[in-house]
């Protein structure tokens, strides 16, 4: 083969991805060039147009919590992140598909969750068919990447977990953030009373949404004004197992998905599953359901109901800002230290 034809073929078996080797900031993470992937059976190969920083991305980018390395062998290394490229969401083209693959054919735009495969800052992406799904007629590439796992976190939480019936009153702590921004709009969608509990500059933003009531966290305290949820949806972890359970009816139930990113330099050692642990042990022991998020991923069928309820008009993805794939390392600072609202996209 002649040598230009060998060098045309070394181009394109290459693409640009974020690349992480070890566990530390975002000053370790480079753009750099690796081998394009090749769909395995029962994947798709989608050319990325927009990918979605997520809290979890962060996390596996730190490492943090330390226990999180044991309890999530195929996404933590005990010394350093199993897969070395970063994100979680993805919206763009089927490039390829490999065998056992019926519901996609190239070029069908799609947006889903890459599950524990290498990850979506890169112009090239395999994902699991079981994780993707066909994207939204009335959105962008980058609207439908906001929505895959912050989505998806907050359909589980209130349909499949909380089992939120209409009239029933919810309350959702870290209303303006990712999860919040669609728990508020899902929550409206489903007929329940929806509070949601934000600071003073996302008073706003969450009342636009929906949210019957906005709490103020800055200036009033959800855990003490004598009101009571059929459900509190805890998104932040940053208040008591004792508070959040305060505010619930005797029946009602306590659902937590997480927290965000830490404010701390080293990861911890349990971090916001701290009270999950908390939550799942003192389950045995009183009235109120506690039920935890953890170990959830969206799947096609959560995807396809999102799809219905954001081309229905009832949910619309809320995007913070929206930085290049070179801008990875600067897109997760913003994340880390700006309190981002809503979503961060990446546009590749």
């Amino acid at each position: 083969m002649p040598m230009k034809w060998r060098s045309a073929l070394a181009i394109i078996d290459v693409m640009k991805a974020i690349v992480q080797e070890r566990y530390g900031s975002s000053d370790g993470l480079a753009l750099r060039e690796v081998d394009k992937p090749a769909p395995a059976a029962g994947e798709v190969l989608v050319r990325v147009h927009a990918a979605a920083i997520n809290a979890r991305d962060w996390h596996v980018m730190r490492g943090d919590p330390y226990l999180a390395r044991l309890a999530m062998p195929s996404v933590f290394g005990l010394s350093g992140p199993k897969r070395q490229i970063r994100g979680s969401d993805v919206a763009g083209r089927v490039e390829a598909v490999g065998s056992g693959v019926t519901r996609f054919r190239p070029g069908d735009e799609v947006y889903g969750d890459v599950c524990d495969m290498d990850g979506a800052f890169a112009e090239y992406v395999c994902v699991p068919d079981a994780q993707l799904e066909h994207k939204p007629a009335n959105l962008t590439f980058e609207q439908a990447a906001a929505v895959p796992m912050a989505g998806c976190t907050a359909l589980l939480g209130l349909r499949e977990v909380g089992q939120v019936s209409p009239g029933d009153r919810i309350l959702i702590n870290g209303a303006s953030g990712g999860v919040g921004t669609f728990a508020v709009q899902i929550g409206k969608a489903f007929g329940a009373e929806v509070t949601g509990v934000c600071s003073t500059r996302n008073v706003d933003l969450v009342r636009s949404l929906g949210a019957d009531l906005v709490v103020d966290y800055t200036r009033e305290d959800f855990a003490r004004d004598g009101q009571r949820y059929d459900m509190v949806f805890d998104l932040v972890a940053n208040r008591s197992l004792a508070d959040l359970r305060r505010v619930l009816t005797p029946t009602g139930v306590l659902v937590l998905a997480g927290g965000g990113v830490s404010r701390h330099s080293r990861p911890h050692v349990t971090g916001p599953m701290g009270l999950t642990m908390k939550a799942q042990f003192a389950s045995r022991f009183v009235r109120h359901r506690l039920l935890t998020l953890m170990g959830l991923s969206p799947r096609a069928e959560y995807l396809a109901t999102l799809r219905e309820l954001i081309e229905a008009g009832q949910v619309t993805p809320v995007i913070d800002r929206t930085f290049t794939l070179a801008q990875v390392p600067e897109a997760i600072r913003y994340l880390e230290v700006e309190h981002a609202r809503a979503k961060v996209v990446i546009t590749v």
